[in-house]
């Protein structure tokens, strides 16, 4: 039992701190491409950032020679 409350104790310590980095990460980089590989992985930060709905930024536009 006492396993459970030190590992729920440590899950509430860890989480914060995780959104935190996550959320200055985000804060400060420009968001990349959507079909890069980079992209998908700030998609994941972003996640852990809880940087979701309305306080999500648009990417940028991709050169699509079809839209022209």
């Amino acid at each position: 039992m006492f396993d459970l409350l030190n590992w729920l104790l440590l899950l509430f310590q860890v989480v914060p701190v995780i959104i935190t980095i996550a959320s200055i990460i985000t804060a400060l980089t420009p968001t990349p491409k959507d079909d890069a590989w980079v992209g998908k992985a700030y998609r994941a930060l972003e996640w852990c950032a809880l940087v979701v709905g309305k306080a999500k930024e648009i990417a940028p536009e991709t050169d699509n020679k079809e839209s022209k």
